[in-house]
């Protein structure tokens, strides 16, 4: 058990949180920095949630939050994973969030440890010399998903709450991800269910007792599917897809953008010709999500 625990470590950390196993990238010089491990940031059932703070030598003052989450499940290593080099170099401090995991926690579940998550980090944003009210959100697969899924959802905390950090927002103000699954109830042509069948048949964990009926299934996909909450605040949003993807079809990001065009949002999509769930060079891709962060978040463009 041991074993496999540490196997599917490594495979998360190294495989860029896919919904599966990619392909190895290549060797990638990461910049100076410091970090802060296993940073508790809630609790659930007695069980801490933690995150690294990655600071770079010469932190630019803005922070970007990582998904770490491959199946929405979360894997930890102490290594600082090559994909944040391009963050480092920029000055970003990346703040690397892991959450509960299924079947233990179902999305639903998942989803509320990133608004925790969030409002952690703003909360303590003046320690780490991060701006509060500037903060991305990044990841791949399943932690894209996620990344959407607090775009549509994050915001205003509860000013009564006893927990201070609970009074502070989960809003982020841009997004930039891998493949994300937007619409499990329209997954890859109209009224494809994948609500843990079909498709994401693997992941039926993620999903829980209401993927048992097709009535379960039709009210769970829409709550934890992010196009059905697209708005005109959504936070400009960057998607990278590859038009060779069977696991996560490339119509979830065309429609998701499509949509948020539509709403008024800002949003951009690029394809990655002949690309599958995952492919071996991801820098350049990451060295685009930190021209994005930069236009978005810092007003800096090329």
């Amino acid at each position: 058990m041991k074993t496999a625990f540490k196997f599917l470590s490594f495979v998360l950390l190294l495989g860029c949180f896919s919904l599966h196993a990619e392909t190895k990238a290549p060797a990638v010089v990461i910049p100076a920095h410091t970090r802060a491990d296993d940073v508790v940031y809630g609790r659930k059932f007695g069980v801490a949630l933690t995150l690294d703070v990655i600071t770079p030598e010469k932190p630019n003052g803005y922070g970007i939050v990582y998904m770490v989450s491959g199946g929405w499940v979360s894997g930890y290593s102490p290594n600082t994973p090559p994909f944040y080099a391009p963050f480092l170099e920029r000055g970003y401090t990346v703040f690397s969030v892991r959450h509960g995991c299924q079947p233990k926690f179902i999305i639903p579940e998942i989803t509320q440890d990133i608004h925790r998550a969030v409002r952690f980090i703003r909360h303590n944003a003046a320690k780490w010399k991060v701006n509060p009210d500037k903060l991305g959100i990044s990841g791949g697969s399943a932690g894209g998903h996620l990344s959407l899924t607090m775009a549509v959802h994050g915001g205003p905390g509860d000013p009564k709450a006893k927990d201070a950090v609970d009074r502070e927002s989960s809003a982020i103000q841009a997004v930039a991800c891998l493949y994300p699954p937007t619409d499990f109830l329209n997954y890859g042509k109209p009224g494809e269910d994948a609500v843990g069948v079909g498709t994401l048949k693997n992941y039926r964990g993620a999903f829980g007792a209401e993927a048992d009926t097709p009535e379960g299934r039709q009210r769970l996909g829409k709550e934890v599917s992010p196009i059905y909450f697209i708005t005109a605040q959504l936070p400009p949003t960057f998607i990278i897809h590859g038009d060779q993807d069977f696991l996560v079809p490339l119509q979830q990001s065309e429609t998701f953008v499509a949509k948020a065009k539509e709403a008024g949002a800002t949003a951009q999509l690029v394809v990655k010709p002949g690309a599958a769930h995952g492919w071996a060079d991801r820098q350049p891709d990451y060295m685009a999500f930190a021209d994005w962060f930069d236009a978005q978040l810092r007003g800096i463009k090329k």
